[in-house]
């Protein structure tokens, strides 16, 4: 009969090594995420008065229309005096002979 030769001691001590690493890895991990938390609530309140401020910017659309409408105008107005783009209503594609990535593996070419 074969009897194993345990060495306990050495036996607990990687038990012990491997489980207080996980929970050191652990209380790290908790510490980081609770740091970030902090930090995020700190930019969201920044975020949310920026937002707020924007907010009371939009509330004031008498500018917005106004501009809206001028641009309108101006269209039509272009649209009738004849000073828009002519477009010929062609598409030209020039492909390359080789591709950069045909290129690339063949140098030789």
């Amino acid at each position: 009969m074969i009897v194993l030769y345990t060495n306990w001691s050495t036996v607990w001590l990687m038990t012990g090594l491997g489980i207080g690493t996980v929970f050191v890895i652990l209380i790290v991990l908790f510490a980081v995420l609770s740091v970030f938390s902090k930090v995020t609530r700190k930019t969201r309140d920044k975020v949310l008065t920026g937002v707020e401020a924007v907010k009371s910017v939009v509330e004031k659309e008498e500018i917005a229309e106004s501009t809206r409408n001028a641009a309108i105008a101006t269209a039509v107005y272009l649209y009738m005096q004849g000073r828009h783009d002519e477009e010929s209503g062609i598409i030209t594609i020039h492909h390359p002979d080789h591709p950069l990535w045909h290129a690339e593996l063949n140098e030789h070419l």
